[in-house]
């Protein structure tokens, strides 16, 4: 395989499998609570698309996050095939109305899902407006991960060198 298809492959690997690094969760944790803080919103998950919780903010007593984070990507892959069907790409938010709770979920870099519970507490127009804003806000993080690129930090080459040494007088 010949480096510029190799790179191509990397970018790409880079771009689906984005990885978060605790700078990166604390970041997009303090929009989350910022969000909750302007909206009056229960609660804020960032599920990546597979339903994996990235990370979460708010009131989460009574709340299964596993269940709701694999139910949310379910949701929204099935909604992916309607918007398809009706010739759209894909339908970017989708919101559910509850007797008590209602739940917005956001798509959000093309790579999760900003989940967002609340109830009559706040208005839907409320929620809307700022989870649009923290979707740009996420975005970007996003992007800085992204370009951050080649840039891992690992465990450090200081690291490994005390980890040979230390395997090195196990073995003698």
């Amino acid at each position: 395989m010949n480096d510029t298809k190799k790179m191509s492959q990397n970018n790409r690997l880079r771009h689906d499998r984005l990885t978060f690094y605790k700078d990166d969760i604390d970041r997009i944790d303090k929009l989350l609570a910022e969000f909750l803080r302007l909206s009056g919103a229960k609660c804020a998950l960032l599920i990546d698309k597979e339903g994996h919780l990235v990370t979460k903010r708010g009131e989460l007593h009574t709340i299964d996050i596993d269940t709701i984070s694999a139910l949310v990507a379910g949701s929204f892959a099935a909604t992916k095939e309607m918007a398809r069907l009706l010739g759209e790409n894909e339908f970017t938010a989708m919101f559910h109305q509850g007797e008590r709770d209602n739940i917005q979920l956001s798509l959000v870099g093309d790579r999760t899902l900003l989940t967002i519970l609340f109830d009559d507490r706040t208005t839907v127009g409320m929620v809307r407006l700022y989870a649009g804003e923290t979707a740009k806000k996420l975005a970007e993080i996003y992007q800085q991960a992204i370009d951050r690129g080649d840039q891992d930090p690992g465990l450090g080459d200081e690291y490994g060198n005390d980890a040979k040494k230390t395997l090195d007088k196990l073995f003698d």
